[in-house]
C-alpha cells in the first residue's frame, strides 16, 4: 500500500504513464496527413488510448479501506503458478505437438489458477479459445504453425 492507494490506482497510473511516454516518443516521428499517414500516428493513438484506459482503471477503482484487507490477504501461489505454467506449456507443446494442443493446455492450466474455476469450465474455455486461435492464426492470418503434429522419434 503506497500512500493509501490501491493496486488499481497504481496500475492505472502506470498504464497512463506508459501511454504518455509513447506519445512523447511518437513526436519524433512524422505524423503525415490524412492522405499519407506518417509513422507517428499509430504510436500516438495507442498512447492516447493507454492514457484513457489508465484513467478509467484508476477512476473506477474502489477506495482503500485502511489497507487492512490487502495486508491480510496472502499471496495466491496456485494462481501465479498456473498463469506462469500456461505459456511455458504453450512453448513446449507447440514445439512438439502443434498449435491445437499447445493452446488448449495453455488456457486450461491458466484457467485453473482461478480458485472458482471447475475442471469443466476450464476445459470448455480451453476448447473455445483453441478453436478461435486455430481459426485466427492458421486460416485468417496463415501463420506457418502446424495445427497438429506428432514429434519425431
Amino acid at each position: 500500500m503506497l500512500f493509501g492507494l490501491r493496486k488499481d490506482h497504481l496500475a492505472g497510473a502506470l498504464i497512463a504513464c506508459i501511454g504518455g511516454f509513447a506519445i512523447l516518443e511518437s513526436l519524433s516521428y512524422g505524423m503525415g496527413d490524412l492522405a499519407r499517414v506518417g509513422s507517428g500516428v499509430f504510436p500516438t493513438a495507442v498512447g492516447v488510448l493507454m492514457i484513457l484506459i489508465g484513467a478509467l482503471i484508476a477512476g473506477t477503482a474502489p477506495e482503500a479501506a485502511a489497507g487492512a484487507e490487502d495486508a491480510r490477504r496472502q499471496a495466491d501461489w496456485r494462481g501465479r503458478g498456473c498463469v506462469v505454467a500456461g505459456p511455458v506449456l504453450f512453448v513446449a507443446l507447440g514445439h512438439w505437438f502443434g498449435l491445437a494442443p499447445a493452446t488448449f493446455a495453455c488456457v486450461f492450466v491458466a484457467a485453473l489458477g482461478d480458485r472458482e474455476a471447475s475442471l469443466r469450465s476450464a476445459a470448455l474455455l480451453a476448447v473455445g479459445i483453441a478453436i478461435i486461435g486455430i481459426a485466427l492464426f492458421s486460416y485468417v492470418l496463415q501463420v506457418p504453425f502446424p495445427i497438429l503434429q506428432w514429434p519425431d522419434a
